[in-house]
């Protein structure tokens, strides 16, 4: 392409997109620490938690096959600013909201709206910034995503008494309506920069599209650990890992805040990590497969010692679970090199269909099982523990099948 952005221009960009998915990553994480003041105003149960927070995860991965479609027809910018004025309506109907029906519905609106955060930026920056860039845009997304998450633990749990949840909930409304209008009005030149060597012309010829993708042996490889390990890890970052330390390892909530924030931040700074050393690690040998094989097998080996100890000091076992898990940002970026580029925007939704499906279950799946183990007499504790035992089961079985599936890509790409 011709037409190229300026240093100030390529910050906006960027610094658009970023905060839009910082906002997501937010809203995705805030439940885990607004839990306990949810359940002592609304009387929720464990179930109805659980419920309550995959209503982001199931509309949120509902949308990911059409918004391959919206983003091609559409642009990034219109289809991101349209959607993120849905999460400001969400985010306000939580926040007024008086029944476990309009919280669901609220917290609905809110994964409808965010669904683009991180699509849109991967398509705007395929179009407007050259090749060499975009792993390293990428990662600083993730980066932009993980800060989200950190916000959404020590400041929340620091404004959770001056303002309560629902305050909460009315900034986020506002911050949405902000970056929705950021993202329409400033970036309308840079699209229209772009505009004449967009290309033309009708549509594609037929390519297979998702019937392709979905009947691809390799889309499923890598698809499973998707499907389990990294959608159980969103539901355990996103809502479980509050609950389970006020009840498996007695902190209060401020400590389980300060705790979150060290597990986010381990997080973070593991995704700056992983992006310098595997380029590095590929030049040197290293088959990206292993690298990913060694990575997951490390999420479930620290699940695993979470079962086993009640030191006062288990928390720390939530940080090495943070260490080992950008290695998913690998799995992802392989599915859209294993398809040609034409492809790759749906391959990206397809998977992160997935690892929604995971995450949507695992959510309300986990409150659901723990119910049914304090029916049955289990201490509260103990049914934590015996329902983090059947998610550690089920991931050591999605690595297996990772590990022994020599499916390769039908388009392998570099």
């Amino acid at each position: 392409m011709g037409a190229t952005l300026s240093g100030a221009r390529a910050a906006r960009v960027f610094l658009c997109f970023a905060l839009g998915y910082l906002l997501s990553y937010a809203l995705r994480a805030v439940n885990a620490v607004i839990a306990p003041a949810l359940v002592a105003e609304m009387g929720l149960s464990n179930a109805d938690l659980g419920l309550l927070s995959s209503a982001y995860f199931v509309s949120f991965g509902a949308m990911q096959l059409p918004l391959g479609v919206w983003l091609d027809k559409y642009g990034a910018r219109r289809t991101e600013s349209t959607l993120l004025l849905c999460a400001a309506v969400g985010a306000a109907v939580f926040a007024t909201s008086s029944s476990l029906a309009g919280l669901w519905l609220g917290r609905a609106l809110i994964g409808i709206g965010v669904s683009a955060c991180l699509m849109a930026a991967f398509k705007a920056y395929r179009q407007w910034f050259p090749p060499e860039r975009q792993s390293q845009l990428a990662s600083w997304m993730l980066v932009a995503g993980t800060s989200g998450a950190l916000s959404a633990t020590v400041p929340v749990a620091m404004a959770l008494p001056a303002i309560g949840w629902r305050g909460i909930f009315w900034v986020v409304a506002a911050l949405l309506l902000a970056v929705a209008g950021a993202i329409f009005f400033s970036l309308r030149e840079v699209e229209r920069q772009f505009a004449d060597s967009a290309p033309k012309g009708g549509a594609a010829p037929d390519d297979g599209g998702y019937r392709r993708i979905f009947g691809s042996a390799y889309f499923w490889r890598m698809g499973v650990p998707g499907l389990l390990n990294h959608g159980i890890f969103f539901a355990l970052q996103t809502l479980w890992a509050g609950p389970w330390m006020t009840t498996v390892l007695g902190k209060s909530a401020q400590e389980t805040g300060r705790i979150l924030f060290a597990f986010n931040l381990v997080l973070l700074l593991s995704y700056l990590a992983l992006g310098w050393a595997a380029p590095r690690l590929v030049a040197r040998g290293w088959n990206t497969h292993r690298i990913i094989g060694i990575g997951i097998g490390g999420m479930v080996l620290a699940q695993a010692a979470m079962l086993l100890t009640r030191a006062p000091t288990a928390w720390l076992l939530w940080l090495l679970l943070a260490a080992c898990v950008p290695v998913t940002t690998l799995v992802q970026s392989h599915v859209a090199l294993a398809f040609p580029a034409a492809l790759a925007g749906r391959a990206n939704s397809a998977y992160n269909l997935q690892l929604f499906i995971g995450a949507f279950a695992t959510q309300w799946g986990f409150g659901v099982v723990v119910d049914l183990f304090k029916e049955h007499g289990a201490e509260a504790p103990d049914a934590f523990r015996a329902t983090l035992a059947i998610a550690v089961l089920l991931q050591a079985g999605a690595l297996a099948f990772f590990t022994f599936n020599r499916a390769q890509p039908d388009n392998p790409s570099k």
